[in-house]
């Protein structure tokens, strides 16, 4: 498939969502002129994301007559010349895990389906104070356990490059909106990857911030992966998604890993990348890849070079029984007990392999879970040591591209046996076990037509070297003028 066709819109979708896919710094810039006004904005958001929710299901909970009260009051603002706030009139959708004041907040559980948070997260707050225009709650897996977006609540999450693949996730809600142009940003979260192995998969930018940059409470429904999960941003392009980022950082004493840093811009950095120091590998020593995705890596790899960069075959070093021994004993424990007590007649509506995660983190003792804390530990200065020689490291985002939707993941890659769960995403979850900041960046695409991703890691707290190497690659690479198709089978 041709990356840049869209024949599946109509010549109607085209122009009516003309707004909907424009940038959030466009939008402020024609806000500021007067070209257009929040109000016509949001009008044409909500008709894209019905367009788009009706292709792909990507819509939980419409928050659409909020939105347009909110809309009508940034217009006035604007003309009165009284608009204040970064965001100011700007679209963003919420996903579900996140906590809005008087919205369902179901998190893709049975068991939640009439739960209605009474408060707004730390991060929903600081975006109503920003300006934004809040216009729904997007698609997750139940409680974020997976890299899909599918749940017994809200059903399949669809692809928009292809309708027969997954959106990834557990953002993938948010991802697949961003990227069929039904507005220019959403929150998404991040435990093992959910924030960008669904940007991998549907061809847009997300970071995953350092771990406590953002806040979570209230909401996000710790502790289901507590020690492991981030908020953080999903957007079209590195200046929208630095901004939105810049909004939701801050401390917040209610989330006790909350870090208390001060406010900051992320793209002060110069995207000039003479002399840094990029360390990258395609397989962490030890895990299979697509061949597809290796080559579009390689490419990658060549364009920083070209930007500058010193590329540096270098990694930290990660033991190959990692998952079965780090990731799952401290994940799936923290899983079980996100629901523990709840009745086994409750547990039997969510999804097999949910309850699979669930019986196999109650299994594990607390010694398995301070032993995979030690080592946790060891893979943290593994990284330390790296950040030690290099400024940055690069990886692909995911092994593979976006897989059947409806499925959980895949077993085999390139001939290779892998974990069908979380063994085809190696290079997502050490990243969280390690807490460090990471984005994936657009990088080409697949003989599918399907989205690649370049991973971009950095030292903690140093969220700026990612968004200027981001910035450079986006100058040499651009990705914001390709559209999906919605082709495929549904």
């Amino acid at each position: 498939m041709d990356p840049d066709a869209s024949a599946s819109w109509t010549e109607g979708d085209k122009e009516a969502g003309a707004l909907a896919r424009l940038p959030a710094t466009a939008l402020i810039e024609g806000y500021a002129k007067g070209d257009f006004t929040p109000s016509e904005v949001i009008e044409d958001v909500i008709a894209a994301l019905e367009v788009v929710d009706a292709r792909c299901n990507v819509v939980v909970t419409p928050m659409y007559e909020q939105a347009r009260t909110a809309a009508r009051e940034a217009t006035e603002a604007w003309r009165n010349g009284t608009a204040t706030g970064s965001l100011a009139g700007v679209p963003v959708s919420v996903k579900d895990l996140v906590f809005v004041k008087d919205v369902p907040a179901a998190a893709g559980a049975p068991t939640l389906k009439d739960f209605v948070p009474a408060e707004d997260a730390a991060i929903v707050s600081a975006l109503r104070a920003a300006g934004a225009v809040l216009t729904c709650k997007t698609t997750t897996c139940e409680a974020g356990y997976k890299l899909t977006a599918d749940s017994p609540l809200s059903g399949v999450t669809r692809n928009p490059w292809r309708l027969d693949r997954t959106s990834g996730g557990s953002s993938g809600g948010a991802a697949a909106g961003v990227a069929a142009g039904a507005g220019p940003l959403a929150v998404g979260t991040d435990a093992v990857g959910s924030i960008r192995v669904p940007s991998s998969f549907c061809g847009v930018f997300g970071i995953k911030p350092t771990f406590g940059l953002v806040p979570r409470a209230p909401g996000f429904f710790p502790p289901s992966w507590g020690s492991l999960a981030h908020t953080g941003p999903i957007g079209r392009t590195v200046a929208d998604v630095a901004l939105m980022l810049e909004v939701m950082a801050g401390y917040d004493s209610r989330d006790a890993v909350s870090l208390p840093q001060p406010p900051r811009r992320f793209m002060d950095a110069p995207d000039d990348l003479s002399g840094v120091r990029i360390a990258f590998s395609p397989d962490f020593g030890y895990a299979a890849i697509d061949p597809e995705v290796r080559s579009a890596f390689e490419t990658a790899v060549v364009t920083l070079a070209g930007l500058g960069a010193e590329m540096i075959d270098d990694r930290p070093t990660i033991e190959p029984d990692i998952l079965e021994q780090i990731l799952k004993p401290i994940g799936y424990t923290e899983q079980a007990s996100a629901v523990n007590g709840r009745p086994e007649a409750e547990l039997a509506l969510s999804e097999p392999e949910f309850v699979a995660v669930v019986k196999s983190g109650r299994v594990y003792r607390g010694t398995d879970y301070m032993d995979a804390t030690h080592r946790r530990a060891q893979l943290r200065k593994a990284f330390h040591g790296l950040f030690q020689r290099v400024d940055a490291l690069v990886t692909p985002t995911v092994a593979v591209t976006a897989f059947a939707a409806g499925t959980i993941g895949v077993d085999e890659i390139d001939g290779v046996a892998v974990d069908r769960h979380l063994g085809w995403s190696p290079f997502s979850w050490p990243i969280n076990l390690a807490g460090l900041p990471a984005a994936s960046i657009p990088c080409g695409f697949d003989s599918n037509g399907l989205p690649i991703g370049l991973q971009v890691v950095a030292p903690w707290l140093d969220e700026p070297r990612i968004f200027a190497i981001a910035r450079a690659f986006e100058a040499a690479a651009p990705w914001a003028d390709r559209w999906p198709g919605f082709t495929g089978p549904a």
